[in-house]
C-alpha cells in the first residue's frame, strides 16, 4: 500500500501533544518530523502558538500540534498562551500527555489531569527523558500514573535519542479514526516560513540570554525577499523588548550579543530554506507590549 493511500483502511487524524512546560513536547514533534519546525531551549514556556506538524505513515496521517506548556497562568500573555493549549484537546481525536520523567512537576500533572476528566478523548501517556532515569524509578512512575488516570497506554520514550517513539506512534494508530489523509505527503506543516524564522530567532534569545529577557522578547519578520534566480534571501527582522534597559543585553558590547543571535539564526534558517540566507536585526523597545491586548494579538500571540 503506498502512503496517503485513500482505501477503506487508511486511517487520519488529529494529537494534540500537552504537558509541563519544558516536557519536551516540541523535541518529540522535532524528532517525527525529521526537521526542526517548533523551537526548543532549556528554559520553560519557550512554544508560545499552537504548532502543527505532519507525520506520514503507511497507513495512516497524524497530525500533530504541539501546544504551549500547561501551568498556571498569571499575566495575560501567560493566560492566552495556557488558553492555546487547553483549547487545542477539545478540537483532536487524540490526546498525548506528555510528562518529565526526570523530574517530579506534581502541581503542573495534577492541574493537567484536572482538566483531563472534562474530556472524553482517547488519552495516552509518554513518559519522556528515559535516558535520564532508572528502570526502578521509571517503574515507580509507571505506577504511579496508571493510579491517576485511566490512559489508552503508557509509553516511556526518549525524544532525545528516539527509544520507543516508533512503539509511541504505533499507540497513536491504534486509536486513530479511518478516513482520508487531511495534507499532501509532502507537508510537514501550515506554518509559514515566515513565522518559523521568527521562531528561530526568538529560540536564539532564549538560548543566549538569561533571567527576564527572553520572556520579554517578540520578533517580528518585516521583510522576507528572495533574490531573483534564487541563491539567496533577504530577511529583515525585529527583536521586540519591554525595557530600555533590556537593548543593551540583547544588542551586548560592540554588537557582540546581537551578532551571535543573528549568526546562529541564520545557520538554522538556511538549513530551513535549503539557500544562503542575508539576516538583519533591530531591536526595538516596546514597553509592556506582554500587557498589552493589542501588541499581544499583532505579535500573533
Amino acid at each position: 500500500m503506498k502512503k496517503n493511500d485513500t482505501s477503506v483502511d487508511f486511517k487520519s487524524g488529529f494529537v494534540a501533544i500537552v504537558g509541563a512546560p519544558n516536557a519536551g513536547k516540541s523535541t518529540f514533534l522535532n524528532r517525527l518530523l525529521g526537521q526542526k519546525i517548533s523551537i526548543t531551549s532549556g528554559k520553560p514556556q519557550t512554544t508560545r502558538n499552537r504548532i502543527l506538524g505532519v507525520v506520514h505513515r503507511t497507513c495512516s496521517q497524524l497530525v500533530l500540534i504541539d501546544t504551549p506548556g500547561v501551568h498556571r497562568a498569571k499575566g495575560e500573555l501567560n493566560i492566552r498562551i495556557v488558553d492555546a493549549a487547553l483549547s487545542a484537546m477539545s478540537d483532536v481525536d487524540i490526546i498525548l500527555i506528555l510528562i518529565d520523567a526526570a523530574n517530579d512537576d506534581t502541581d503542573s500533572e495534577n492541574y493537567m489531569v484536572k482538566k483531563l476528566k472534562k474530556q472524553k478523548k482517547p488519552v495516552i501517556l509518554a513518559l519522556n527523558k528515559t535516558d535520564l532515569v532508572k528502570k526502578p524509578v521509571l517503574l515507580e512512575i509507571i505506577d504511579k500514573w496508571s493510579k491517576k488516570y485511566a490512559f489508552e497506554a503508557i509509553v516511556p520514550i526518549s525524544a532525545k535519542y528516539g527509544d520507543q517513539v516508533d512503539k509511541l506512534l504505533g499507540a497513536m494508530d491504534a486509536l486513530l479514526p479511518k478516513g482520508p489523509p487531511f495534507f499532501p505527503e509532502e507537508t510537514l506543516t501550515d506554518l509559514s516560513e515566515r513565522f518559523i524564522v521568527s521562531e528561530m530567532i526568538r529560540e536564539k534569545v532564549f538560548r543566549l540570554t538569561g533571567q527576564e529577557i527572553p520572556y520579554s522578547t517578540a520578533v517580528t519578520v518585516d521583510s522576507f525577499s528572495e533574490k531573483k534566480g534564487g541563491g539567496l534571501v533577504k530577511i529583515n527582522a525585529t527583536i521586540i523588548i519591554e525595557k530600555d534597559s533590556q537593548k543593551g543585553i540583547i544588542i551586548g558590547k560592540k554588537g557582540s550579543k546581537l551578532k551571535k543571535i543573528g549568526e546562529d539564526s541564520r545557520k538554522d534558517i538556511q538549513r530551513l530554506l535549503g539557500t544562503k540566507v542575508f539576516l538583519k536585526l533591530f531591536v526595538r523597545v516596546q514597553k509592556n507590549w506582554r500587557k498589552d491586548t493589542k501588541a499581544i494579538r499583532r505579535f500573533g500571540y
